[in-house]
């Protein structure tokens, strides 16, 4: 029987989960390789025209992207026309579980944005709205370097709070606030004995 998990809440329906990934960090970094093979990472840009900081890439039924026609999901990948990587089983457990630990039972993501920042890139504050309702969490799954997430209020003008999330650390947020507004800090020059310099990010969303 596995321990259970370590829950730190950090607001009603938000909850951060230290080194819940920690032990499965191997196979999801080669899940990671196998996927940006197929589905490389890349530097997107935003409806007016800004290059995203982050590299990105997804898997699952669905993808989220940017360009000048807005943002979006949508089942092939911009680039090559061929619909994204299938999501690993892997991937979907480890979604799965931690939004259980947390409340949010019958989870079933449909979608995973990876996202990939190198030193000095970060994510300003955003809501993720672009998906059909509002009713699963978002599941958040850190990997490599450390960084500081920024988790806002239900107005761009709230003052966020800063929370340290190291490797292996996964956030969950939902029901009253799944539409806060979040961030990235801009990474520091660090290194991770798995990573190197990077940090990646498994944002797992239901879209449709």
């Amino acid at each position: 029987m596995m321990p259970e998990p370590r829950i730190d809440k950090i607001s009603t329906h938000s909850f951060i989960l230290p080194g819940f990934a920690r032990a499965e960090d191997e196979a999801l970094m080669t899940a990671i390789k196998q996927i940006t093979a197929e589905a490389p990472l890349r530097q997107m840009s935003t409806p007016r025209g800004f290059k995203m900081a982050a590299q990105l890439s997804n898997c699952g039924d669905y993808g989220w992207v940017t360009d000048r026609q807005g943002y979006r999901y949508q089942q092939t990948d911009p680039d090559s026309g061929e619909p994204w990587p299938e999501m690993p089983a892997l991937f979907q457990a480890l979604a799965v579980r931690a939004a259980a630990s947390c409340g949010f039972d019958d989870f079933a993501p449909d979608v995973c944005l990876i996202n990939c920042y190198q030193p000095r890139a970060g994510m300003g504050l955003h809501q993720d709205k672009d998906e059909r309702d509002f009713s699963a969490p978002i599941v958040s799954v850190s990997l490599g370097v450390p960084a500081i997430f920024l988790f806002g209020g239900l107005q761009r003008r709230d003052k966020p709070e800063h929370y340290l999330l190291q490797h292996g650390d996964v956030v969950v947020w939902g029901g009253d606030d799944r539409l806060r507004f979040h961030g990235i800090q801009a990474i520091k020059l660090s290194h991770h004995p798995l990573t190197g310099q990077y940090r990646y990010n498994l944002t797992f969303r239901r879209a449709f």
